[in-house]
């Protein structure tokens, strides 16, 4: 039992090395003083092993009162975990980079002689954290990128630092909000995907975007959004096959909320990255995980298709069933611009019922909850009619990913379901769904 309170996951720092995913996190509640770091382990992004001891702990009325994101990097067998050093107390900065140093990835020691200050043309003090590293033996540098704020706009900025930590330059800014929207680009990451470089970053309380390059630091063409609001401060990892999007997935702060999902922190969700023809990036089932699905499941159909057809009112076709954990596959093809796709009981009222709904006209995929009346999320996917298209959706608990095979993703959240039929709809739409599957495990 971790402390008082139910401890939660935020900002995963994931760190790949000889077969291990080391997933260093913000740990928050349980037995975590202010979002110290806490880590877990996986060599197959299945099975998990979680470490009961602080990894990196806050320290009260110093810097980092409040420990923020960073992430580990191996110098020549010399670990370094940045991290932000954050306080609400009177201290001149309220945001600083620190360090602290080990002999292997799982245990570490602060450095209280090394810190990075915002440089003076930032003309502030207060926003100036998430330091993402990348080690380069070539040149024995250690590039370190930092999200922070100039005259209100929100940065991602560049320094280098020599291996030992004594040296550090600042090379300027590297990324600058297009949007004007934001006020932070939290936990960016930086990473090469075949000849294209991408930046990633979350906008403050919005979703994970990208941007691509043809140079490691920029100059970078259109920033575009993954996914959508739940899946948040993610960063990538690879393992020298596959690369991965590793992030939380916001949750509720009362499971019977039918108004809304936006509390800090939630839930571990991992993605692996696939770069579409355009270059674009997409998010697609972990196979590892995928594979574990292997006890098909009855419909409640006789045969695996159905066509749904609803007018002016939602029309309604019982199919799946809502275990703890499963995996639902599947296609469709649509004739109009109307709302279609899965219904979620909640407590037994179809008022209540929760969508997670294809809108055609909108071009978007989203979450709806109170039967299309409350929008939690959503994400933009561009469909045409008459074309027949997979999908793919996975839910552990009341976390759920519904994926539009190499389209798009959207990450949801779905109290109260466990037990309950799932059912296609539709509304002002004409759906033909084929080639229907729903699979859990076999211990399920």
């Amino acid at each position: 039992m971790d402390g008082s309170s139910q401890p939660y996951v935020g900002d995963p720092m994931p760190f790949y090395e000889d077969g291990v995913y080391y997933i260093y996190y913000l740990k928050d509640q349980g037995d975590s003083r202010n979002h110290s770091i806490y880590l877990a382990t996986t060599t197959d992004l299945v099975n998990y092993t979680e470490y009961d001891d602080v990894v990196l702990e806050s320290t009260p009325s110093a810097q980092d009162d409040w420990i923020g994101t960073g992430s580990v990097v191996n110098v020549g067998g010399t670990y370094y975990l940045f991290y932000t050093g954050h306080t609400d107390g009177l201290l001149e900065y309220k945001e600083k980079i620190m360090v602290a140093v080990g002999d292997s990835p799982l245990a570490f020691t602060k450095r209280a002689d090394w810190e990075l200050i915002p440089p003076d043309e930032l003309g502030q003090k207060r926003d100036f954290r998430d330091p993402q590293a990348y080690y380069d033996p070539e040149s024995g540098n250690i590039t370190l990128t930092v999200t922070a704020a100039q005259d209100g706009v929100a940065r991602i900025l560049k320094f280098t630092l020599s291996a030992d930590l004594q040296n550090a330059v600042y090379d300027g800014i590297i990324f600058t909000d297009p949007t004007g929207d934001f006020w932070n680009l939290e936990c960016s990451d930086t990473f090469r995907i075949g000849d294209t470089w991408y930046i990633t970053y979350s906008g403050q309380d919005d979703t994970l975007w990208f941007a691509s390059s043809s140079t490691p630091y920029g100059p970078y063409g259109e920033a575009k959004r993954i996914d959508g609001k739940l899946f948040y401060a993610a960063k990538h990892v690879e393992d020298g096959d596959y690369a991965y999007m590793v992030g939380w997935v916001r949750r509720s702060n009362a499971m019977s909320s039918t108004v809304g999902v936006t509390d800090w922190a939630g839930n571990l969700a991992v993605q692996k990255i696939v770069r579409k023809e355009n270059g674009d990036l997409v998010l697609a089932p972990v196979d590892a995980v995928a594979d574990t699905f292997t006890t098909r499941r009855a419909l409640a159909i006789e045969e695996p298709h159905v066509l749904v057809e609803g007018e002016d009112t939602y029309a309604y076709t019982d199919v799946f069933t809502c275990y703890k954990s499963f995996l639902l596959s599947g296609e469709f093809r649509y004739e109009k611009e109307g709302t279609f796709g899965l219904s979620f009981d909640f407590n037994g009222d179809s008022g209540l019922n929760k969508f997670v709904a294809v809108d055609p006209a909108e071009n978007k995929l989203q979450l709806w909850f109170n039967e299309g009346d409350t929008l939690i999320t959503e994400t933009a996917v561009s469909l045409e009619p008459g074309e027949t298209y997979s999908f793919t959706y996975v839910q552990e608990g009341s976390v759920g990913i519904f994926y539009i095979d190499g389209i798009a993703s959207l990450t949801v959240r779905l109290y109260g379901a466990s037990g309950k039929s799932i059912q296609l709809f539709a509304k002002n739409n004409s759906v033909l769904f084929t080639s229907l599957q729903q699979y859990t495990r076999p211990s399920a």
